[in-house]
């Protein structure tokens, strides 16, 4: 499987997995050492709690590693006058009377409690590569679909702002 990321979004995780390497990891390591010599490690909550965290942090660089390995470099540029990514599309839902504003990101920068949403969900595969005054059926599922008009394009850019999972 590959990800579609963007040179950005590559250059986000590497400064993440550095960090996570040269500065966290040295600091969770030494915790660990820390609590293992305040004795009993079948009782010691410290030393689990310790692990836990090294053992959260080692995992998170390797999906890291592994997302920047298998990564696949698209382009963050659209037609003039079609949404693109990183675009704000304004559109109109026919089924509930309602317009609805979005940004159009990579997963990595998805966050539905910003309105920003993946090129992958439904919603963002129907109108990606669209203009205004389109029609676009966005299908949920074999069984649901509904229509959207798209009203406006505001050209976005990469903000660089990606959700950091984990601690």
């Amino acid at each position: 499987m590959h990800n579609e990321l963007t040179q950005k979004d590559i250059e986000l995780m590497r400064q993440e997995l550095e960090y996570r390497r040269t500065v966290l990891r040295p600091k969770l390591i030494e915790d660990v050492k820390t609590a293992r010599a305040f004795g009993d490690l079948s009782e010691n909550f410290e030393y689990k709690a310790a692990k836990r965290d090294k053992n959260r942090n080692d995992s998170r660089c390797r999906y890291l590693e592994n997302m920047i390995k298998t990564a696949v470099v698209i382009s963050d540029r659209s037609k003039e006058g079609t949404v693109g990514l990183y675009d704000k599309v304004t559109f109109y839902v026919e089924e509930d009377d309602e317009t609805v504003t979005c940004q159009i990101v990579t997963t990595m920068r998805q966050d539905a409690l910003k309105n920003r949403i993946s090129k992958e969900s439904p919603v963002g595969r129907a109108v990606l590569g669209r203009k205004v005054g389109d029609r676009v059926t966005v299908q949920v599922n074999d069984s649901y679909g509904y229509d959207v008009v798209i009203q406006a394009i505001e050209p976005g850019e990469d903000t660089g702002e990606a959700p950091l999972v984990g601690f």
